[in-house]
C-alpha cells in the first residue's frame, strides 16, 4: 500500500504511541480521588495533551470519567470512539519486552495497548492530522471521544451519554477490518453459593479473558494433580500447589481458547461435592456454548452463544463464579436468563447480573457502511464481507456507529495476551485506511 496521505506523520505517530503505552492505565478502584485510578487519569490527561498539540479543542470530564478532543465546525458531529484503559500485564516476567514501554522490534510495535486500543486510536488520530496537514478542510466537526472504563463496566460512556452530545455517525478503531456491522449482546454475571470447609480457591481474573492459568493448593492435591495429568491437561505441581495451564483469548473467541479454570474445576469436582463445581462440570466442560442449559443458540448474522467461565472464588463462607456470555443479536436475553435461573433451582446457587450490553446492528446499505467498505476495498483489494462479532465495542453506545479496524486478515490477535503487539505494516496501513475513510466522510469535496 502506498502511504500517500500518511507518510509524513508516521514517525510522529509512533512517538505519540510511546508516550501512551508508557502509562499503565489499568483499573484501580481503590483510589478515592479518581473513578478508575491515577494511572488512567494520567492517561486521559496525556491523550488530551497529545490532541492539544495537534490543534484540537479539548475537554476532560471534571469527575474524570471521559474526555474528548474536537476540531472543525458545523451541526453534524463525526465521532471516533476510543478507549484508553488496558487489561493488566499480569506477570511482567513472562513478557519478552517491558509491557509498559513501546518496543519496536521484529517489525512490530510491542506493548500493552499496542493493539487494544492505544495503537489503533493513535493511527486514527494521526490519520486526521495527516489530512489537515495536507490542507483538507472538514465539512463537519470531528470529535475523538476517550473512554476510560472499556475493559470493565463502560461507566465512562454512560457518563458521556448522560452529559454530552451524541454523534451523527462514527467509527470505533477497536475491532477488525473490513468492519463490524453486528455485535453480540454481552452479559456478565455471577453465580453465588455456599462456601466450603473442604477446599478454597482464589482464581480471580478479568471476565472478558479466558483464563490461561488456574491454581489450587490444599486437600487432596495429589489426586487432583493425577486426574489432570491423566486427562492430558497441561499441569505442573509446585510443592502443595497444582497449576493448570491453558490458552488465553478474548471471551468473544472463547471457542478458540483453552480454559484452564474449567479443567481445574473438572478435577476438583472428582474430589469434592460442591454445587458450583457440579454446575460447571455439568454444563461447561468441553462446551463453551452452554448447550446443556440453553440448547443451541445461534443466528446467521452473529453465530453461536459463547460462555466463558472467567473466575472462581471459594472460601469457608461463600462461593462466587464469574462468567461472560456473548449472545447472538437475535436472541432474547431475558429468556436466556430465565432458562439459566431455572437450571439453578434446588442447587443453593443464585444468579446475579453484573453487567449487560445490548447488541449492535447497523444496516449494510447505510451511508456509513457503504462508504467505509468502498474506501477499504479500493485501498486493499480485499473484498471480504462485513463481519459480525462476539466482541463488544463502544460502537454500541451510540447510533450509527460501527467498529472499523484495526486488525487485518492474517495478523495475529494478541489483545489481552502476553507480548501484545501490532505489526508495523498493520499500523501504517491502518493509518492510511483511516485517512482515506475520514477524507471521504468528513472533508469538503
Amino acid at each position: 500500500m502506498n502511504y500517500t496521505l500518511t507518510n509524513q506523520v508516521q514517525e510522529e505517530a509512533i512517538k505519540a504511541l510511546a508516550d501512551w503505552i508508557a502509562i499503565p492505565s489499568v483499573l484501580d478502584e481503590n483510589d478515592s480521588n479518581t473513578p478508575f485510578g491515577q494511572p488512567i487519569q494520567d492517561m486521559l490527561e496525556q491523550a488530551i495533551t497529545t490532541c492539544e498539540s495537534l490543534g484540537m479543542k479539548t475537554f476532560i470530564d471534571p469527575d474524570g470519567y471521559y474526555g474528548y478532543a474536537e476540531i472543525g465546525e458545523g451541526e453534524d458531529l463525526f465521532g471516533v470512539l476510543c478507549h484508553l484503559d488496558v487489561v493488566p500485564a499480569e506477570n511482567e516476567n513472562d513478557w519478552s519486552y517491558p509491557p509498559f514501554e513501546l518496543t519496536v522490534e521484529k517489525d512490530a510495535l510491542y506493548g500493552r495497548g499496542s493493539q487494544d486500543d492505544k495503537g489503533p486510536s493513535i493511527a486514527a488520530l494521526y490519520a486526521l492530522k495527516a489530512l489537515l496537514d495536507q490542507g483538507y478542510q472538514l465539512n463537519q466537526r470531528v470529535r475523538f471521544i476517550f473512554g476510560t472504563d472499556e475493559e470493565t463496566l463502560w461507566r465512562c460512556m454512560d457518563k458521556y451519554n448522560e452529559k454530552e452530545e451524541a454523534v451523527t455517525m462514527g467509527i470505533v478503531p477497536d475491532s477488525a477490518f473490513p468492519l463490524t456491522y453486528a455485535e453480540k449482546g454481552l452479559l456478565q454475571l455471577h453465580i453465588t453459593g455456599p462456601g466450603s470447609n473442604d477446599f478454597t480457591l482464589n482464581n480471580k481474573g478479568a471476565l472478558n479473558v479466558v483464563p490461561a492459568k488456574a491454581e489450587y493448593e490444599g486437600q487432596d492435591v495429589e489426586q487432583v494433580y493425577d486426574y489432570l495429568e491423566n486427562s492430558h491437561y497441561q499441569v505442573d505441581k509446585e510443592g502443595n500447589k497444582v497449576i493448570v495451564h491453558g490458552k488465553s483469548v478474548h471471551s468473544k473467541d472463547a471457542d478458540q481458547g483453552d480454559n484452564a479454570l474449567v479443567h481445574l474445576i473438572e478435577a476438583l469436582s472428582e474430589r469434592f461435592d460442591h454445587p458450583v463445581l457440579d454446575f460447571v462440570k455439568k454444563n461447561f466442560v468441553n462446551d463453551v456454548h452452554g448447550q446443556n442449559i440453553f440448547g443451541l443458540i445461534e443466528d446467521e448474522p452473529s453465530g453461536k452463544l459463547t460462555c466463558n467461565v472467567a473466575s472462581l472464588e471459594v472460601n469457608n463462607q461463600t462461593s462466587k463464579l464469574a462468567m461472560d456470555l456473548r449472545i447472538p443479536v437475535t436472541a432474547d436475553k431475558e429468556e436466556l436468563v430465565k432458562t439459566l435461573c431455572q437450571s439453578l433451582e434446588g442447587s443453593e446457587l443464585k444468579y446475579e447480573e453484573f453487567d449487560y450490553l445490548a447488541s449492535l446492528y447497523v444496516p449494510l446499505d447505510s451511508e456509513l457502511i457503504t462508504t467505509l467498505l468502498r474506501v477499504y476495498r479500493d485501498l486493499t483489494g480485499d473484498m471480504t464481507e462485513p463481519i459480525s462479532s462476539g466482541g463488544a465495542t463502544f460502537a454500541r453506545t451510540m447510533k450509527n456507529c460501527v467498529a472499523f479496524g484495526a486488525l487485518q486478515e492474517g495478523v495475529a490477535d494478541t489483545m489481552h495476551q502476553v507480548d501484545e503487539k501490532m505489526p508495523l505494516v498493520n499500523f501504517y496501513e491502518t493509518m492510511e485506511i483511516y485517512a482515506h475513510a475520514l477524507k471521504a466522510l468528513v472533508t469538503k469535496s
